[in-house]
């Protein structure tokens, strides 16, 4: 696999091409990651919940983020490694800046942060600064208290025309992509085809140019497994096994099937 930067994934879109992205914190995990030629490894803030054993990822710091985030780097050349802003980290535009140049300068090929409109004044600022941007909408879980829980977004109309919003404020803001995270598969889909910019869905339906899972997950280590994720361990007795065909199953619209998506 040659190295994957955003032109790589914007030709993947305009060509009607899916990618595979899937989240890794060490660096054993990013090697297989890079193995399996997936195109995208996203050093999540997850890590609070299935590395580190907090209840949500709220407790996650930058000191946790930038320990990761070079340690994934560390152990992957090729993919395209885009690093999770944790809770509270760019609450204000100068802390969005200085804490994404701490991610970048530990490895990071692009910052991930979760909200709407209220970001694209940071959003501008990052991207002027050369800082590459990934969105992410819908069911942002830094926000999990006040969502009063992991639950589907999107399901009315008047909510669903919200996140659109959003995404489109995102993409003018100058970010370079976006996660749609517990959607249902229409607002996906029409999302992605509203966006020039490639969405990431996970537990968004098929329609999305790419699928992210958590790697815990699609191995079958997470204590409970959501509906969005399948595991691909189950499937073969090799982790590099099943890294390949999450791959393979992405590229092919194979996965997410009907019974991992959302009315």
């Amino acid at each position: 696999m040659k190295a994957v930067n955003i032109h790589t994934l914007n030709g993947y879109k305009a060509r009607g091409e899916k990618f595979p992205v899937i989240t890794a914190y060490d660096s054993a995990f990013a090697r297989q990651v890079e193995l399996a030629e997936i195109d995208v490894a996203l050093v999540g803030d997850s890590l609070g919940n299935v590395v580190l054993g907090y209840k949500s990822t709220v407790p996650v710091s930058m000191s946790d983020m930038v320990h990761h985030t070079a340690a994934v780097a560390r152990g992957n050349s090729k993919s395209l490694v885009v690093a999770d802003l944790p809770f509270m980290s760019y609450s204000t535009e100068n802390d969005t800046l200085s804490n994404s140049a701490r991610l970048m300068q530990a490895g990071a090929h692009m910052v991930k942060l979760e909200g709407g409109a209220w970001l694209t004044e940071s959003i501008y600022k990052l991207a002027q600064r050369g800082i590459p941007v990934c969105g992410h909408l819908g069911l942002t879980p830094q926000s999990v208290n006040k969502l009063g829980g992991y639950k589907v977004q999107g399901r009315d109309d008047a909510a669903a025309q919200e996140i659109l919003q959003d995404a489109l404020s995102l993409q003018e803001a100058g970010a370079d992509l976006l996660v749609l995270e517990c959607v249902p598969t229409d607002l996906g889909a029409r999302i992605t085809k509203e966006l020039a910019i490639p969405v990431i869905g996970i537990g968004a339906g098929p329609e999305t140019d790419a699928q992210v899972l958590v790697i815990y997950d699609m191995l079958g280590f997470s204590p409970r497994i959501p509906k969005f994720t399948r595991n691909f361990l189950a499937e073969t007795n090799s982790i590099e096994k099943a890294l390949a065909n999450y791959a393979a199953a992405v590229r092919s619209g194979e996965f997410p099937a009907p019974e991992h998506c959302f009315d």
